[in-house]
């Protein structure tokens, strides 16, 4: 497996090298130092996931992202100095996978890496029933795909496996835990600022207004629940 740390700080990407080597030795360990360098190096060297630092000379992380999303879709770590809530959504909502605070712990580091990998390699949900249909809405669980008004709604994995575990559990209320556990693990129950931008983003490709949804509400202080819609 091939890893892609890029930070201008060069002994941030030596202490990375080291802390993969001790424990993870199978991993390669590449670095960029700036973002042109580091969309050089995902369209050359192909890396299974890239840790890329937000606070950057030149281009920022941010800027580095969006433009990756551009053409790639490999997972990507945020690390940052920055804790703020903002952030964090910012990074997520241009397609940050996750986001690791500096200073970090380095198994704690490891653990978010294996966290991602293991998510993004796992089969998505099935059901035995053959469809789900709400309002415009439907849902074919056998070939997962999503449709509205007949047209077909491209969603990423997590995107669907929220949609999936939502609307198998339609009319019930599923607390923000259960949904972090079963999307993203049970080491994400108190990252609930992960499932608000994801739940927008089902909104946004989903309803006709995001801002007054008809099939994803929010129970305040509870989690969310998918309203079924007759035809």
């Amino acid at each position: 497996m091939k890893i892609l740390v890029v930070d201008d700080a060069p002994e941030v990407i030596e202490a990375v090298t080291l802390s993969f080597n001790l424990q993870w030795r199978e991993t390669d360990v590449v670095g960029a130092y700036e973002g042109d360098q580091a969309l050089d190096m995902v369209e050359q060297e192909s890396p299974d996931l890239v840790l890329l630092d937000i606070a950057m000379p030149g281009m920022d992380g941010y800027e580095t992202l969006r433009r990756i999303r551009g053409f790639s879709d490999v997972p990507v770590i945020m690390l940052t100095a920055r804790d703020g809530v903002l952030d964090k959504v910012k990074g997520l909502e241009l397609g940050a996978d996750d986001y690791v605070t500096k200073p970090f712990d380095h198994l704690e580091l490891l653990a978010r890496v294996k966290a991602v990998l293991r998510r993004l390699d796992m089969p998505q949900p099935v059901s035995r029933a053959p469809s789900f249909s709400s309002g415009d809405l439907s849902v074919d669980f056998a070939t997962r795909h999503v449709r509205l008004r007949g047209e077909l709604v491209s969603l990423t994995p997590i995107e669907y496996k929220l949609l999936y575990h939502l609307v198998r559990n339609a009319g019930r209320v599923l607390p923000h835990e259960t949904l972090l556990a079963k999307v993203w693990g049970r080491e994400y129950l108190d990252e609930i600022d992960y499932l608000r931008v994801y739940v927008r983003r089902l909104r946004v490709k989903l309803e006709d207004d995001p801002e007054r949804p008809r099939y994803i509400l929010t129970e305040r202080g509870l989690g969310y629940r998918f309203v079924e819609i007759a035809q």
